[in-house]
């Protein structure tokens, strides 16, 4: 599963927080059933459009990964959730959208490496 999701109208004092940030990465895996094993790594970023300016991050997990990348100015966050373990999408947005206070999201999930899970003959499957 990729879970993608867009989210609108947060507070941008809660995106601008790069330790927030981290503590969502380091939280967040086991919240949803999935297992860290990295720390998170988090960055400011400022772009050549003043608007563009955020905090960035990312936390391995043993199923992925997940990212996420906030625009304060512009009360939006994009996070994506790409896991080879299956998670509820719908519990996980209720559980972003509460913790950033969003007031609307625009999510997608797509299905990816599902040929693994019926590997051509002779080709091994990949477990996670």
């Amino acid at each position: 599963m990729h879970l993608l999701i867009d989210g609108y109208g947060a507070d941008p004092e809660l995106l601008a927080d790069q330790q927030l940030i981290a503590e969502f990465l380091d939280e967040f895996p086991s919240q949803i059933g999935m297992t860290k094993i990295s720390s998170p790594q988090v960055h400011n970023y400022v772009g050549a459009v003043p608007e563009d300016w955020g905090v960035s991050g990312f936390v391995i997990i043993a199923e992925s990964h997940i990212s996420i990348h906030t625009f304060p100015d512009r009360q939006y966050v994009n996070i994506d959730i790409f896991s080879c373990k299956e998670f509820d999408d719908q519990s996980t947005l209720d559980k972003l959208q509460t913790r950033f206070n969003l007031t609307n999201v625009r999510s997608w999930s797509v299905s990816r490496g599902l040929e693994h899970l019926n590997p051509p003959t002779g080709v091994e499957r990949l477990s996670c």
